[in-house]
């Protein structure tokens, strides 16, 4: 261990001069080790101590053992913390996990609507609440970092992300980009721009994504192709990251897609000329997950290129995947090779440092245990549920507009409860929850619509729940109202890429069977915009977009049952059929079933421009 009178240690000397001399003292192999980011799971003493690994990080359902809640969590980092705090230089390492909707892969936590439904929140400071209380939750594990906030601009929904992006408009996308400062504090005035930023131990590191174009490859292909001009570009797609670099982002994650042909991983020009030195990003470029075995063909193959490549075009730190020891012993000898030169590792270890002494790690690395207690709280719920009443869309409200059917009357004599989402928390939460793809049923602690519905009727009301109703029950004649749940099942990723986006689990023959006996209530739990055909959509009575609302339940029966009235707006376009797209507000003259910013309320019945 360095002598404790290193300038590196001393809190109150300048960020800079503390980044300088602790480049100073460390070897290429330390410096190397610092560029290097390992899964959890390969996070052993040697890599963590003896070599002095820069970052830790789990991917999508990677966790020290199922159901393991935030305590046990912490309990893992901070090992992890002591073993890197016992290297030669003691530098801590950074934990980085994908708390893209709440702390979403870690049990018992409260859990946010996705992006796509903040989006039709239009609300930017709700949005920036829920990173506030997601940093608390996350910072309750020990954990420093989130790759968080994506700011795609999704422009064609087939795209399996889609519920990953607040909207195909840029400027809500913008707008939504408020979250930075939720998670990491609001920067002071005349913070110099581009500079990372943390305003202390309750808040963690951001990381705006995926830099740059993921949301408009071609056919919304995942890790396709986005064929569009330079100005196209920045003008569509690059803009939000101006947003996050002035509220201070502390890292850019690089997107497995590419721009025109050519794979932003290894693109100069976008990753160092554009982000580095015209937006003046001073914080560190990371890639994403096993991102540099993309970049040769068969995958994985001629390493040590792919490596060179990316490195020399701007990558500071590398999610290596299964290859972290070649990891760094490639990056060592292309470096004392000469190939990658050592003025481009130095600044990749100082961007790197920098940000760990802005997030006072090497003060603070070990997890705020006084935190648990705020995991799942009350206060947090509460939250999440406005967030769920303010994004649902009310896209239909009776056959006769002067007979609306919302909102219900919860003191009705008999309702049925029905579809394949109404008592289903996974599916309710989407993908990345708990598990990388999602899953179905009780998976964390949460209020399903089923459960809201009962929680939420008079007394003297009688609730039949039928996941697919069967002949008999739809016979009765007795029924008020139906409510009917349904959507995507859980997907992540290229998982979900879809090209017919049709309703899954015969959906509309769900629908369809109810509508024709009883007025039906039609709420559509989906990542994205999915095919109503209009004989389907004639039925029905009501029809809510749902979105993938998180946990809590009850924010949708706050809604429907006139506690609330609707106020969210689609972020994105309703297309009429697959075949429209790619479907966009300025630039497609065909006829969508509903527009950008359509959205209806009971008391007026309008829909908002």
């Amino acid at each position: 261990m360095e002598s404790s009178s290193c300038i590196y240690k001393d809190p109150n000397s300048p960020i800079e001069a503390r980044v300088k001399d602790l480049l100073s003292r460390m070897t290429l192999k330390e410096k190397v080790a610092q560029m290097t980011q390992i899964e959890r799971s390969v996070a052993t003493p040697h890599y963590l101590q003896d070599l002095g690994i820069g970052s830790v990080m789990n991917v999508g359902g990677s966790a020290p053992f199922s159901n393991a809640k935030s305590s046990d969590w912490a309990d893992m980092v901070d090992w992890f913390q002591k073993l890197a705090l016992q290297s030669r230089l003691g530098i801590p390492i950074v934990y980085g996990i994908d708390a893209v909707h709440g702390n979403n892969g870690v049990y018992g936590t409260t859990i946010f609507p996705h992006n796509v439904g903040l989006g039709a929140t239009r609300d930017a400071d709700l949005v920036r609440r829920i990173g506030v209380a997601t940093a608390l939750e996350v910072r309750a594990c020990g954990i420093q970092y989130t790759f968080a906030p994506c700011v795609a601009v999704c422009r064609d929904p087939r795209w399996g992300r889609c519920y990953e992006s607040y909207s195909e408009d840029t400027n809500i996308v913008r707008e939504m980009a408020s979250i930075v400062t939720g998670l990491q504090g609001q920067p002071p005035e005349g913070h110099p721009n581009g500079y990372p930023f943390l305003a202390g131990r309750n808040n963690v590191i951001a990381c705006a994504k995926h830099f740059v174009g993921d949301g408009g490859t071609h056919k919304g292909l995942n890790e396709g192709d986005t064929i569009l001009s330079y100005e196209d570009l920045e003008r569509i797609h690059m803009a939000p990251y101006l947003d996050c670099i002035s509220q201070g982002v502390g890292t850019i994650m690089v997107s497995y897609s590419s721009w025109n042909g050519l794979q932003l991983h290894a693109h100069h020009f976008l990753l160092t000329e554009v982000l580095k030195d015209k937006l003046g990003f001073k914080g560190f470029v990371i890639s994403d997950w096993e991102a540099l075995d993309r970049l040769s063909k068969p995958l994985g193959s001629n390493y040590r290129r792919c490596v060179s490549t990316a490195v020399n075009a701007g990558i500071d730190m590398v999610m290596v995947g299964q290859k972290h020891g070649e990891f760094v012993e490639d990056l060592i000898f292309l470096a004392e090779s000469g190939e990658i030169p050592m003025t481009r590792i130095d600044d990749a270890v100082e961007r790197i440092l920098r940000v760990k002494f802005v997030a006072g790690l090497f003060e603070y690395p070990f997890a705020d245990r006084s935190l648990l207690d705020i995991v799942g709280c009350k206060l947090h719920r509460e939250l999440a549920r406005e967030a769920v009443h303010k994004s649902l869309v009310l896209l239909k409200n009776g056959k006769d507009p002067k007979k609306p059917l919302l909102p219900l009357d919860r003191s009705a004599k008999k309702i049925l409860v029905a579809g394949t989402h109404a008592d289903d928390l996974g599916y309710q939460c989407g993908g990345w929850t708990i598990a990388w793809n999602g899953m179905s049923g009780r998976i964390t602690i949460g209020t399903t619509i089923l459960d809201a519905i009962k929680e939420a009727i008079g007394e003297e009301t009688e609730v039949i729940y039928e996941k697919i109703p069967s002949p008999d029950t739809l016979a009765s004649q007795d029924f008020s109202f139906a409510i009917v749940a349904v959507g995507e099942d859980p997907y992540a990723e290229f998982t979900g890429d879809n090209s017919e986006l049709a309703i899954p689990f015969n959906g509309a023959d769900i629908i369809s069977s109810v509508a024709d006996k009883i007025p039906t209530l039609v709420i559509l739990i989906s990542g994205r915009p999915l095919v109503i055909e209009p004989w389907l959509l004639e039925k029905i009575d009501g029809l809510i977009a749902a979105w993938l609302p998180g946990t809590e339940g009850e924010g949708i029966t706050d809604v429907i049952f006139g506690d609330y009235d609707f106020s969210g707006r689609l972020p994105v376009t309703w297309f009429r059929k697959v075949e429209q797209l790619p479907m966009n507000f300025r630039d497609n003259s065909d006829e969508p079933l509903f527009p950008l910013g359509f959205g209806l309320t009971c008391k007026a019945g309008n829909s908002f421009d």
